[in-house]
């Protein structure tokens, strides 16, 4: 046994390491820049614009993200090893889409240079009441001008570029605009310059880059062992501080959940199975599927109208944990409060009642059937020791593959519950991280989802052996 624990858990390793794999791309495919996020405000001059890059790059240096991506990648001739220091995540996609058009990196980097040259001086300008509208134009194109790809596009911004400048040449503001036109012209020759000069064979000559252990995914998965799951987009907190405010309530409800439910689903399965096909027997059954067939969020709703404080009875509160309870431990000194957790631990167990105490009810009466109960029934055993001594450890496995489930579910708590009852808990807090797209909180979470499953399926197969000594993983 001990050397099955083992193996299996040596098979854990390459598979998390394929689920944090599979959780950093998707992290890095996920849409908007976080540094954007965490930073706020605009800049209207050329100062404000170079001291809003600093910061931009001083927290993009914070997060990792100016390193290489991954210990190594398959790349192509024509693509740079330098190319993720670009700062800003949209200009770094029109350089990836400007190297698969053209291939020639040296000449790609001059238009790009030229285009924020172009850029910076068009934001330096003062705008006054001569040049407002066309300096707002030209600040607009420029933009644009880092961002697009298109021959199309790029000739169309030339053009309105060359307009906009040269709509001013009669006025006050000409001087100040006049400066663009060289500016633009250099942009115009490195743009033909990029398409005379294609080398787009070089993007199918595969290169190999090694990036040693300076990587995002290097930080990202030794910070997660060591409990550094990043900060948080919204707040720029640590996310590791959050889940443990979190945490602890989603395992407090779970738990309780977990208890009530199989201290009264598995009893009443087995007396139906007892009693299979009695009128008692009916009754539950169609009482439990009912249960089993009305949606949380609806019961929570009609909860908190009949017995929340709606147009009828105000017996337990409906939302929040209480007063004065900042953690789930908080109730020991002040037990009243527990009134809080009545309708919410009531959404939380009904709908299992039904499905445990079927699964146990199938279960028994599978076992009921079987020879060796029979053999128990005719050495004179009671109907009890028959039931709960023989019967019961059998009927108990399928109930034991469900409770492989129950880890997850500790952890990810329920989304629609705890928002509806304004419960700080993983539930909560995620779906406010999916509505803000603070993805390190999400993927934070996909993480230890996955790794309690793992536990949950382990711990499953322990219980098995300790269940039915029959089963045995010696070899195997």
């Amino acid at each position: 046994m001990f050397r099955y624990i083992i193996k299996r858990i040596l098979i854990f390793i390459p598979t998390l390491i394929v689920i944090s794999l599979f959780t950093f791309m998707l992290s890095l495919s996920a849409p908007g820049d976080p540094v954007e996020r965490m930073i706020q405000g605009g800049a209207d001059s050329q100062t404000d614009i170079l001291a809003g890059e600093k910061a931009y790059m001083l927290k993009r240096k914070e997060l990792g993200l100016d390193l290489p991506v991954f210990y190594m990648g398959l790349s192509n001739l024509a693509t740079p090893d330098t190319l993720h220091q670009v700062l800003k995540q949209n200009q770094r996609q029109n350089l990836s889409r400007l190297i698969n058009k053209y291939g020639n990196w040296p000449q790609i980097q001059g238009f790009f240079n030229n285009n924020r040259a172009l850029n910076l001086t068009a934001n330096s300008i003062k705008k006054d009441s001569t040049n407002a509208q066309a300096l707002i134009q030209i600040k607009e194109l420029t933009d644009n001008l880092l961002k697009n790809h298109k021959d199309g596009k790029v000739q169309n911004i030339f053009e309105n570029l060359e307009k906009q400048i040269n709509s001013q040449e009669n006025s006050t503001s000409a001087t100040s605009l006049a400066q663009l036109s060289p500016l633009l012209e250099q942009s115009k020759n490195s743009y033909q310059t990029m398409r005379t000069e294609s080398s787009g064979w070089k993007n199918y000559i595969p290169t190999i880059q090694f990036n040693g252990l300076k990587n995002q995914y290097h930080n990202w998965i030794s910070g997660f062992l060591t409990g550094d799951f990043g900060k948080s987009y919204q707040d720029g907190r640590t996310v590791s501080s959050k889940l443990k405010e979190a945490i602890p309530w989603t395992m407090f409800m779970s738990i309780i959940a977990i208890f009530i439910t199989y201290i009264i689903a598995i009893p009443l399965g087995i007396w139906a199975a007892i009693r299979k096909g009695s009128m008692g027997d009916q009754i539950s059954t169609t009482i439990l599927f009912m249960l089993y067939a009305l949606p949380s969020f609806w019961v929570a709703t009609l909860l908190i109208f009949f017995f929340g404080g709606g147009d009828y009875w105000d017996l337990f509160p409906a939302y929040g944990t209480g007063d004065g309870i900042a953690m789930p431990w908080d109730y020991l000194s002040n037990p009243s409060q527990l009134k809080y957790m009545i309708l919410p631990m009531v959404c939380w167990t009904y709908s299992s009642f039904a499905f445990l105490s079927r699964q146990m009810r199938g279960g028994m009466i599978n076992i009921i059937g079987q020879d060796f109960i029979r053999t128990a029934h005719a050495k004179g055993l009671s109907e009890r020791a028959v039931v709960l001594k023989h019967g019961l450890r059998n009927a108990l496995l399928p109930i034991i593959t469900l409770f492989a489930s129950v880890f997850p579910r500790a952890i990810g708590g329920s989304f629609v519950l705890e928002w509806i009852f304004q419960l700080p808990g993983m539930g909560f807090l995620s779906l406010n991280a999916i509505f803000a797209r603070d993805y390190p909180i999400i993927f934070a979470v996909f993480i230890f989802a996955a790794i309690l499953t793992l536990i949950g399926i382990l711990v499953a197969d322990i219980l098995y052996s300790v269940i039915d000594p029959r089963i045995s993983y010696s070899d195997k």
